[in-house]
């Protein structure tokens, strides 16, 4: 039974809710443009005043811990510590993949032998993700991945996979098959929140001062193009 701060960013999708108990009292999301360092502060003042509440009276601050984005994770992170920090309040880390199956879950009903993939975009055709099944348990391990025609065709011969999230328009790209279904579900920050409440209640929490983003890959920096001089 908790009041918890819900931060999403490692995605496009910039999104902060609050929860209590287990439910949603308020979310502010966008999907426009990956400005989280623009958008985040703005967003959790919003959800904050809606429901009248203050940083000190919240149980505890979740925040997607990746896979995803390097910038928006590190964003995220740094954010959620603050809070952390200034209002003396424990940190939870939910996993991005657990989360955006959450979300898929909540907009579809799996058929009892599907397996949910979610997909987060990486570079090129490549993208992290995971296999849960129906119930929404982690099956594999959270892995970086090359999409190519061969991709799940194993998993495809035996069962229906559905895929989502925003690496997902990738796959479909490449996978031919009648067993891959791909639906429209974007990260959110409403996927984090019984993931969240069922973490506090065993008291899983994080070092405030040590808790790093599980990043996944190591970040590589692009060479800009363009000329100063």
């Amino acid at each position: 039974m908790a009041l918890l701060l819900c931060i999403e960013s490692s995605a496009e999708v910039c999104s902060v809710a609050l929860a209590h108990d287990g439910k949603t009292l308020a979310l502010k999301e966008s999907v426009l443009e990956r400005d989280h360092a623009k958008l985040l502060a703005p967003f959790i003042g919003d959800v904050l005043g809606k429901a009248g509440v203050t940083p000190s009276q919240l149980d505890a601050v979740a925040v997607s811990k990746g896979p995803g984005s390097y910038t928006s994770l590190r964003i995220g992170a740094s954010t959620a510590k603050g809070l952390c920090y200034g209002a003396g309040k424990p940190l939870i880390a939910v996993g991005s993949l657990h989360a955006l199956t959450a979300v898929a879950m909540a907009k579809i009903k799996p058929l009892s032998g599907d397996m949910l993939c979610p997909m987060l975009d990486a570079r090129r055709m490549e993208v992290y993700t995971a296999m849960f099944d129906a119930n929404g348990v982690q099956q594999t391990e959270v892995t970086a991945q090359i999409l190519t025609e061969n991709s799940f065709a194993e998993e495809l011969n035996e069962r229906r996979i559905v895929f989502f999230g925003s690496g997902a328009s990738k796959c479909r790209l490449v996978v031919q098959s009648p067993n891959a279904v791909f639906i429209d579900v974007q990260a959110s920050a409403s996927g984090m929140v019984k993931l969240a409440e069922q973490l506090f209640a065993e008291k899983r929490f994080e070092d405030v001062a040590y808790f790093e983003p599980f990043y996944l890959k190591n970040f590589v920096a692009i060479k800009s193009t363009k000329k100063l001089f």
